[in-house]
């Protein structure tokens, strides 16, 4: 489905990168390539993957959330019982089992929601390497409990102040660090976003996603399913689940953060109403201005909170192969609610997003229908963000 061409997804992608970072790069693709080649490699990885994250994750038929909406049936890919609370984990021990093999002793991250920080920092713990994790100040502030958790897995933290001080910026501290350390530092890039070949590798790592998926629907369903529904922010739990899906009849729907909504302009919706640019080191939809400079974004969710989205979700919004919607923040707001008093699963705002679309398109449908929607992350770190919105406080 993709042109051939090294790290283009037919004209998304590609290396924007300083020349002293190309090296890196090379090192990085040179390594990732023969790596998942060899045995031990792909054994060590799987074992991490099944003893010490949790894998397989459950596909789950959400009963009582589909009852309630009356129309087609609900069910949730778990990422959120992953160690760590979210399918970050999948990729970080992936890229720090790269790192470690290359030799290198240190581990840089850029985090937004949190959950990325959290997993490099576990697995740098488990893996003997340094990690050291850039956040912008307002992610700090509204997910505390990751910032918390990061530190007591032996991480530095460092707080971004500039800019909008969020993802965006994070990302550009990590990248600053890494140009001035890569001999002895890997940038450990959470989603499938930047330079190539970080949107391949990530991908690869996260792709097992969607190979669970579709096995648990044959032996569970005993069909595919008719959509599955994933959040869209870099996109990395999108593509995870998808990829295994792209050369079937399913529908393949991806959802942003509207915010307040589009025509606010406090939304964080590049591949609703953005326009193609470069940010990153990657060609792909970015939120800009008409003079080229990139617009703030705004989500309940920091994880959404990005104006960029990973090269491979613009080219599948060109081909039409995804639908991409968006849904605003009360609307993920009701559906957080629901799933937990329904299921007793709170569900990370991220997915929430995901889950609100889906319920409105599960009203629509009848019975027989089956809808799965990608679960990336549990809330626990969201109900301070929660509370907030509802103007509460944790004594109400």
């Amino acid at each position: 489905m993709h042109e051939v061409k090294e790290g283009w997804f037919e004209g998304f992608g590609g290396r924007y990168a300083p020349e002293t970072l190309i090296k890196a790069l090379d090192e990085l693709w040179t390594n990732f390539n023969r790596l998942i080649q060899e045995e031990n490699f792909l054994q060590e990885y799987n074992e991490y993957l099944k003893d010490y994250a949790g894998r397989p994750t459950p596909l789950y038929y959400a009963r009582n959330l589909s009852n309630k909406i009356g129309g087609a049936r609900i069910f949730l890919k778990r990422e959120d019982l992953l160690h760590g609370g979210a399918h970050k984990i999948n990729n970080a021990l992936g890229q720090a089992l790269l790192a470690k093999h290359m030799k290198k002793t240190r581990i840089i991250a850029e985090t937004g929601a949190g959950q990325h920080g959290v997993a490099t920092a576990m697995v740098a713990a488990v893996l003997g390497l340094k990690a050291e994790i850039y956040m912008g100040m307002d992610d700090m502030e509204r997910q505390k409990p990751n910032v918390l958790r990061m530190k007591l897995l032996n991480a530095k933290v460092h707080p971004v102040d500039s800019g909008s001080r969020t993802l965006k910026d994070a990302i550009n501290e990590a990248i600053r660090d890494w140009m001035a350390n890569f001999e002895t530092t890997h940038y450990l890039i959470g989603s499938v976003v930047g330079p190539h070949p970080y949107p391949t590798i990530v991908k690869y790592f996260q792709s097992i996603i969607g190979r669970e998926t579709k096995d648990q629907c044959y032996k569970k369903i005993g069909k595919l399913p008719d959509y599955i529904i994933a959040c869209v922010g870099g996109g990395s739990n999108a593509i995870g689940i998808f990829n295994d899906f792209l050369e079937t009849d399913v529908k393949l729907v991806g959802v942003q953060a509207a915010g307040k909504g589009i025509e606010t302009g406090f939304h964080a919706a590049p591949l609703i109403s953005g326009s193609i640019g470069v940010l990153h080191g990657m060609k792909t939809y970015v939120l800009q201005d008409d003079f080229g400079q990139i617009k703030d974004t705004y989500s309940i969710a920091a994880g959404l909170d990005y104006p960029a989205v990973g090269p491979e979700h613009a080219f599948l919004k060109d081909k039409k192969r995804v639908e991409y919607v968006s849904v605003k923040d009360d609307e993920a707001i009701e559906a957080f609610e629901l799933l937990s008093k329904t299921e007793g699963i709170i569900p990370a705002l991220e997915p929430s997003h995901a889950l609100a679309y889906a319920i409105k398109l599960a009203e629509r449908l009848d019975k027989e229908k089956i809808i799965i929607v990608n679960l990336s992350g549990r809330g626990d770190k969201d109900i301070h963000s929660y509370m907030k919105f509802k103007g509460e406080t944790y004594e109400s």
